[in-house]
C-alpha cells in the first residue's frame, strides 16, 4: 500500500478522499491556488503545496505543477477526485512517465470511452445495447440531416466530447434540424474545442439510471447496484437514489449484466460508471435501456452506493490501484435498504439558478435524524466564503433508510436542520423537489424539473414573526433563561413602564427605527412606523418560539456581521441591524455634543472636562445590549463636560459636550 498520496482536487471531493487516506495510515498531500490557501481540505492535509492562481487553468488543470507537487513532497500515487484532470488521458500518461501511480483506470480505458460516438460503436461490438441512432464519421448535413429522417423524429444532436448538456439539442422536426445542428456545434466547439456530434432518437419520458462498476488489474470486474439520476436540470443532477425507484430484480439483472460486459470490453480497472438511458414509458422494461456513455473515475454521487452496501469507494480505489485484487467478489456485495443525496448548492433557483457567492457565516448540518442515517460531505466550513472561481457547492446532503419512505423522510428531516446564513442556497427548491408527488412516488423523468420549474422556484418568503425575532435579538433583551435564575426573563422590565430599546434596520436602502420594550410575563412590545405589535418570546430548546397575533413560530436566530439572521426550518431571512453608535458619530460629527444612542451603563471615562482630544479619540466605553461599545471624539475639539463613570444613562442624555471654540493646534 501506499505511503503518500497526492490528491489533485479541491473541495469536497478532496476532503473525501483526505478522510479515507487518514483511516487507512496513509499520508495526504494537497493542493491549492491562491483562493483556496485556507481552505478545510488544506487544512486537513499532511501537507500541502500551492500550484498556481486561482483561475482553474493556471492552478487545478497544470498537470505539470501538480505532478511536480508530488515529487516534491515524496507522494507515490495522485489520485484525481473528479473533474479537472480526472478523465485526461494525457495527464495519465504524464504520471506514468514521472513514475507515480495514477489512482484510476489507464489512458486507454479513458480515452475508449472519452469520444461518445467511438465508445457507442465499441458498445455495439461489445453487445451492449446502444440508442438508436448515428454514431459515425460524416459530419455533412445532408448526411446527419438523412439519418434524422431514417431514426425518426424528435431526434437528440449530441457533442461527441464533452458533457454537462453542452452541445446538445433536441430537434422536433426536419425544418429546425439545421439550426439545431449549428447551435450544438458552435457550443461544443466553444467548450471542448471539438464540433463533432452524434444523433439519437429521442426518448419522450427517459429515466437516467447508472451502474457502479469496479475492475482490478487481475481481469476481475463487479457491479455494485444502480443508481436514479433521473432528476436533473439542465443536464446537471440534482437528486441521485439508490436503489432505482420501481426496478425489478429482472430489470436490473439486464443492466448490471451489461454495465460489467462494457467494462470487460476496455479491461477497464478502478472506479466506473455505465450509465443508460430508459424509456420508461411503460415503466421499466429489461429490454427498453441503452448504453449513453462511461464515467471513468469516482461519481459525485458515488455516497449513494456506499450507503447500500456499506462499503467505501475510495478504499477500493486505493487498493486496486497497488496492485490489489477487488476485495470482494460478486456474490458477496450487500444491498441493504434506500439511500439518497441531494446537492447543496450556493445558487438562486429564482434568478434562474445564479451562482450566489457570499460568506458563509453561519453553516450547521443535521448529525442525526430520526427516520435513518444521515451523511455529510462537504469541503467548506462557517466563515468560508463561496468564490466565484469554482463550482459552488456548498454539500452533499446523503441519507439511508431502511426503505424509499423512510429515505424521503430522513432527507426532509435532514434539510429541516440544515442552516446557512450568509448566502442564497437552494435548499428550498430541493426541499420542494423532496415534496413533490411525482417525486414522492417514485414517477420521475429527466424532465420533470422543467416542467415544474414555476411550482419549484417560488422565492420563499418572510414568515410572520420573523422579522420582530430579529428586532427582539438586535435588542440584546432576549435572553435564554438560565438554571436558577428566575430574573433572566425580567431584564429591561420596569413596573411603571420600562425603558424603549431602540433597534434600526436597514431595509431597502433605508433606516428604520423601531423600540423594544419588556412587559411582563415574557411578553414584549414592538413598534415602529410601520407596525406595532406584542408578542410574547419562550426559548423552545434549540428555537425560540415567538407568539402574537398572526405569530406563531418557531425559529433560532444567530448573530452575523452587521444582522441577525432567523432560521426557520426549510426558511431563513438575514435582516441588516443598523449601528446605533455609528449613526450616532456621524450625525454629531459637526455638532457640540454626543448624546447616548440607546439606554446603557458608562463603563469607564477616558477623558475630563478640559481636554484636548483629536477626532477618533476613545473617549468613553459605554455598555448596551450586553456589549461594550468604544465613544470616540466626531471631530477635534476641547471637551466642556462629560458624563461620570459608572452612571446609567437614558437614550439620548448627553454623554460629552464640547466647547464652541475650535481646537488650538498649538499647545504648551
Amino acid at each position: 500500500m501506499f505511503s503518500r498520496i497526492l490528491i489533485a482536487n479541491r473541495g469536497e471531493i478532496a476532503c473525501r478522499v483526505i478522510r479515507t487516506a487518514q483511516r487507512m495510515g496513509i499520508g495526504t498531500v494537497a493542493v491549492y491556488s491562491d483562493a483556496d490557501a485556507h481552505a478545510l481540505h488544506v487544512a486537513m492535509a499532511d501537507e500541502a503545496v500551492n500550484i498556481g492562481p486561482a483561475p482553474v487553468t493556471d492552478s487545478y488543470l497544470r498537470a505539470d505543477h501538480i505532478i511536480a507537487a508530488a515529487l516534491k513532497t515524496g507522494a507515490e500515487a495522485i489520485h484525481p477526485g473528479y473533474g479537472f484532470l480526472s478523465e485526461n488521458p494525457g495527464f495519465v500518461d504524464a504520471v506514468v512517465k514521472a513514475g507515480l501511480v495514477f489512482i484510476g483506470p489507464s489512458a486507454d480505458s479513458i480515452r475508449a470511452m472519452g469520444l461518445k460516438d467511438a465508445a457507442k460503436r465499441l458498445m455495439e461490438k461489445a453487445g451492449v445495447p446502444v440508442v438508436p441512432g448515428y454514431h459515425g464519421e460524416a459530419q455533412e448535413l445532408v448526411v446527419l440531416a438523412s439519418k434524422a429522417r431514417e431514426i425518426g423524429y424528435p431526434v437528440l444532436i449530441k457533442a461527441r466530447a464533452g458533457g454537462g448538456g453542452k452541445g446538445m439539442r433536441k430537434v422536433d422536426n426536419p425544418d429546425d434540424f439545421a439550426e439545431a445542428l449549428g447551435s450544438a456545434r458552435r457550443e461544443a466547439k466553444s467548450a471542448f474545442g471539438d464540433d463533432r456530434v452524434l444523433v439519437e432518437k429521442y426518448i419522450s419520458k427517459p429515466r437516467h439510471i447508472e451502474v457502479q462498476v469496479f475492475g482490478d488489474n487481475h481481469g476481475n470486474v463487479v457491479h455494485l447496484y444502480e443508481r436514479d439520476c433521473s432528476l436533473q436540470r439542465r443536464h446537471q443532477k440534482v437528486i441521485e437514489e439508490a436503489p432505482a425507484p420501481g426496478i425489478t430484480e429482472e430489470m436490473r439483472a439486464a443492466m448490471t449484466s451489461a454495465a460489467v460486459k462494457a467494462a470487460q470490453a476496455i479491461n477497464y480497472s478502478g472506479a466506473g460508471t455505465i450509465e443508460f438511458i430508459v424509456d420508461a414509458t411503460e415503466g421499466l422494461q429489461p429490454d427498453r435501456f441503452w448504453f449513453m456513455e462511461m464515467n471513468t473515475r469516482l461519481q459525485v454521487e458515488h455516497p449513494v452506493t456506499e450507503m447500500i452496501t456499506g462499503l467505501d469507494l475510495v478504499e477500493w480505489q486505493l487498493r486496486v490501484a497497488a496492485g490489489e485484487k477487488l476485495p470482494l467478489a460478486q456474490e458477496h456485495i450487500p444491498l441493504n435498504g434506500h439511500a439518497m443525496e441531494v446537492r447543496l448548492y450556493a445558487e438562486d433557483p429564482a434568478k434562474g439558478f445564479l451562482p450566489a457567492i457570499g460568506t458563509l457565516h453561519h453553516l450547521s448540518f443535521p448529525t442525526a435524524v430520526q427516520e435513518g442515517d444521515v451523511r455529510i460531505e462537504t469541503g467548506v466550513r462557517a466563515g468560508d466564503t463561496i468564490s466565484p472561481y469554482y463550482d459552488p457547492m456548498i454539500a452533499k446532503i446523503v441519507v439511508h433508510g431502511a426503505d424509499r419512505s423512510f429515505a424521503l423522510a430522513a432527507m426532509g428531516s435532514a434539510l429541516n436542520q440544515t442552516e446557512i446564513a450568509g448566502t442564497t442556497t437552494n435548499a428550498p427548491f430541493l426541499a420542494a423537489l423532496i415534496d413533490h408527488q411525482s417525486f414522492a412516488t417514485g414517477d420521475v423523468d429527466t424532465g420533470l424539473i422543467d416542467r415544474q420549474l414555476g411550482e419549484l422556484t417560488v422565492p420563499a418568503t418572510i414568515q410572520a414573526g420573523m422579522k420582530e425575532l430579529a428586532i427582539l435579538s438586535a435588542s440584546g433583551l432576549l435572553k435564554r433563561p438560565v438554571h436558577g435564575d428566575p430574573w433572566t426573563a425580567l431584564r429591561g422590565y420596569a413596573h411603571h413602564g420600562g425603558l424603549a430599546y431602540p433597534v434600526t434596520l436597514e431595509e431597502g436602502g433605508q433606516t428604520t427605527r423601531y423600540d423594544v420594550t419588556v412587559r411582563e410575563d415574557e411578553r414584549y412590545g414592538i413598534s415602529g412606523p410601520d407596525f406595532s405589535v406584542e408578542v410574547r418570546v419562550r426559548h423552545d430548546t434549540p428555537n425560540w418560539h415567538i407568539t402574537g397575533r398572526n405569530i406563531n413560530l418557531r425559529a433560532k436566530t444567530v448573530t452575523i456581521p452587521h444582522g441577525i439572521a432567523v432560521l426557520a426550518g426549510r426558511t431563513a431571512a438575514a435582516f441588516k441591524i443598523a449601528d446605533p453608535f455609528l449613526m450616532a458619530e456621524q450625525a454629531g460629527s459637526a455638532g457640540d455634543r454626543l448624546t447616548a444612542p440607546m439606554p446603557g451603563l458608562v463603563k469607564s471615562v477616558r477623558a475630563a472636562a478640559g481636554d484636548l482630544v483629536r477626532k477618533g479619540q476613545i473617549l468613553l466605553v459605554l455598555e448596551a445590549m450586553k456589549m461594550e461599545h468604544s465613544i470616540t471624539a466626531p471631530h477635534d475639539g476641547k471637551i466642556a463636560e462629560i458624563v461620570a463613570e459608572n452612571a446609567q444613562v437614558k437614550e439620548q442624555s448627553s454623554l460629552v459636550r464640547f466647547e464652541e471654540a475650535p481646537l488650538n493646534t498649538t499647545t504648551n
